[in-house]
């Protein structure tokens, strides 16, 4: 579903991941450190003074997860739709592997098996694997 909030979110999350992608966050989160680190000495490296890098670093990690999980489900979306493309645009591409993606596990292994086979085939071997001339 296509809403006004995924759509925003959607903005943001682009925008942040390409932001958190760039040489100069790196550089700002390792200045941030560093600062935090000199601190330590003025604080007495108190516990309130641990605290502070240790609830940002888990609030910035908890948010990334979602970031890094949006840009994958976006990136493995159109990757798949390029595939589908290809597959479809190939004369003798096998055409029910569109969407294959979609397929239940015990499909999956079933076509996945039958590739085997056609590898098998065209490598000149035997189902069982071992070259012609070769018993096993």
């Amino acid at each position: 579903m296509n809403t006004p909030s995924s759509r925003g979110f959607e903005r943001l999350a682009t925008a942040a991941s390409r932001f958190a992608g760039q040489p100069l966050s790196f550089t700002l989160a390792a200045l941030l450190v560093v600062v935090w680190a000199i601190t330590g000495p003025l604080f007495d490296f108190s516990n309130t003074w641990q605290l502070v890098i240790n609830t940002g670093t888990t609030i910035v990690t908890f948010l990334m997860v979602f970031l890094i999980q949006s840009s994958q489900n976006r990136d493995t979306a159109a990757i798949q739709l390029k595939l589908d493309e290809l597959i479809r645009a190939t004369e003798k591409a096998h055409d029910s592997l569109i969407d294959l993606e979609q397929m239940d596990a015990a499909e999956l292994e079933r076509v996945r098996h039958q590739f085997e086979q056609l590898a098998r085939r065209a490598r000149g071997e035997s189902c069982d694997g071992a070259p012609p001339g070769v018993s096993s």
